[in-house]
């Protein structure tokens, strides 16, 4: 069985209400405090899984996906293995956030890293890199599953971020540098219109690249320090952000325990052996 993630737009996941300590090392197994409290959940056919254990739909959902990937564990390589265990253990770290939306946002933001980082690069290569993983999970998404997340579900929260300048980069270095001529706004305004029509045309490659353009300026913002914990300020972007990644991500990292064929790269830091 496979398990699909239902979330209605704009509202918070059902989650554990402690766990707020510091995060715990992403190569250690799971334990059952680390998991949240039940999220709705829809069932459908897994090849993957095939016959498996179907979980109950008071499973969390990083609990359902660990049981997913236990399942056929032994038909992922050794670098998807680990990629895949530490993806889940930090989405399992996000679900224990109920009430910080900070928190739960940079620890989807490290789950999402640990499922598709490869390697190190410059700003424009890992653009191309990101675009590439998204280019392949697009491929083996035939029931297409992330367009009806992104294009049905939260069309309206990915409308409001698109257009918002705060979490628009040219916006800022604009800021800094003086600039008054006006061009960050024709570019963000060119930039919402072109995402709209992606989104009418339900071009999901583009509606992908563009949210993650704003979505890492986002992240930058708080793992940077450019961002006070729990403001009072600029709120709605934090909320929209978690929320849409907390949909996100754990679809991304189910559509790679599903295909286990799919390469997707050695890990940027292999587990090794203690000396």
């Amino acid at each position: 069985m496979k398990v699909a993630i239902s979330h209605p737009a704009g509202t918070k996941t059902p989650t554990s209400s402690g766990q707020a300590g510091a995060a715990r090392h992403a190569d250690r197994p799971l334990r059952s405090a680390d998991v949240a409290r039940p999220t709705r959940i829809v069932t459908s056919r897994c090849r993957c899984v095939g016959a498996g254990v179907v979980m109950a739909a008071t499973a969390s959902v990083s609990a359902r996906l660990k049981k997913q990937f236990r399942a056929c564990i032994e038909q992922h390589d050794e670098s998807a293995r680990v990629r895949l265990h530490r993806a889940i253990s930090w989405l399992a770290r996000a679900e224990a956030e109920d009430d910080d939306n900070d928190a739960r946002f940079v620890f989807l933001w490290i789950a999402f890293n640990a499922a598709y980082a490869r390697e190190f690069a410059l700003e424009g290569s890992a653009r191309e890199q990101l675009n590439g993983f998204f280019e392949h999970l697009l491929r083996l998404d035939a029931g297409k599953r992330i367009a009806a997340l992104l294009l049905q579900h939260f069309s309206g929260p990915i409308r409001t971020m698109v257009a918002n300048r705060y979490v628009f980069e040219p916006f800022w270095r604009a800021l800094r540098s003086h600039d008054s001529s006006g061009r960050w706004e024709t570019s963000l305004a060119a930039g919402t219109k072109a995402a709209t029509r992606a989104m009418l045309d339900n071009r999901v490659d583009i509606v992908l690249s563009v949210v993650f353009d704003r979505l890492y300026v986002l992240r930058n913002q708080p793992v940077h320090g450019g961002a006070t914990w729990n403001s009072k300020v600029n709120r709605a972007q934090v909320r929209d952000g978690a929320h849409i990644l907390m949909a996100l991500v754990p679809l991304v990292i189910e559509l790679m325990v599903e295909h286990p064929e799919a390469d997707f790269g050695e890990i940027l830091f292999p587990v090794l052996p203690p000396h």
